[in-house]
């Protein structure tokens, strides 16, 4: 291969690089309320590479003369979007694979608390903790750290107890905090019909791993919010079903809830 062919080599693959990091970039921010500053951002980024190819001197000098304010501006503008980014490229599944703890009781507990709850026509938001950790939110709540039961779950959530507006959070196998705070997703596609529960779900499963199941009060019905997407109206065994496939045990606990 001749020097020629070695520079046009690497250029071609300098440009499919730089191509897939701004695809992947686009996706991560698709449906988001960052996505029209981010094609803004993209556009002037090309005006910038055609300044320089065209010559264009003076506004290729105010271009390069704001390249600091760039970098600032795009950390605050994106900041919810980049702490996503960052908290999947540190996520390593193949480890995780290796780290996970058998947790059927775990399941079968918040199963039938779900179950319970939607009997009662109560609300619950229910958080349980993945790779990334939720110490900023568990800050926002009541420290618990006891044993998860359905009893103690459908206790903090059942008025008027203090809790019951927040979100309980839970390790492996204990309630580490109830009452808790959660950031509310900020999606300009959800519809209207969202309430405040679903949408803090959602808004904590953009940010982390974290697995959460939002009961309805006003319907009953079962969600689970997970990597920023939304399934409704599960029943009892499809709830479980998820738990058990996103969690990663082989749950020997399929009896009916009772």
């Amino acid at each position: 291969m001749n020097p020629f062919q070695f520079n046009l080599t690497i250029d071609i693959l300098d440009i499919i690089i730089v191509a897939f990091l701004f695809y992947r970039l686009f996706l991560l921010f698709r449906g988001s309320r960052a996505t029209q500053m981010f094609i803004g951002l993209f556009l002037l980024i090309i005006l910038s590479f055609l300044a320089q190819w065209l010559n264009l001197n003076a506004l290729n000098w105010i271009l390069s003369s704001l390249k600091t304010v760039w970098v600032i501006a795009f950390v605050i503008l994106f900041q919810p979007e980049l702490r996503k980014a960052l908290t999947q490229l540190g996520q390593n599944r193949v480890i995780g694979m290796f780290l996970k703890v058998e947790e059927s009781g775990t399941i079968s507990e918040i199963v039938r608390a779900c179950h319970q709850l939607t009997q009662k026509g109560l609300g619950a938001i229910i958080v349980i903790e993945q790779d990334v950790g939720l110490r900023n939110y568990i800050e926002t709540g009541t420290s618990l750290d006891a044993k998860i039961t359905s009893d103690l779950l459908v206790t903090v959530f059942t008025p008027p107890s203090p809790l019951h507006d927040g979100a309980v959070i839970i390790e492996k196998n204990r309630v580490l905090a109830a009452g808790c705070i959660l950031p509310l997703s900020q999606n300009p596609r959800l519809g209207r019909a969202l309430g405040t529960r679903h949408r803090a779900g959602l808004g904590l499963s953009e940010e982390t791993d974290a697995i959460t199941i939002i009961v309805s009060e006003e319907t009953s019905m079962i969600s689970l919010a997970r990597a920023g997407k939304l399934k409704r109206k599960l029943d009892i065994n499809s709830l479980r079903n998820e738990l058990v496939e996103l969690i990663g045990v082989k749950s020997k606990e399929q009896a009916a809830t009772t």
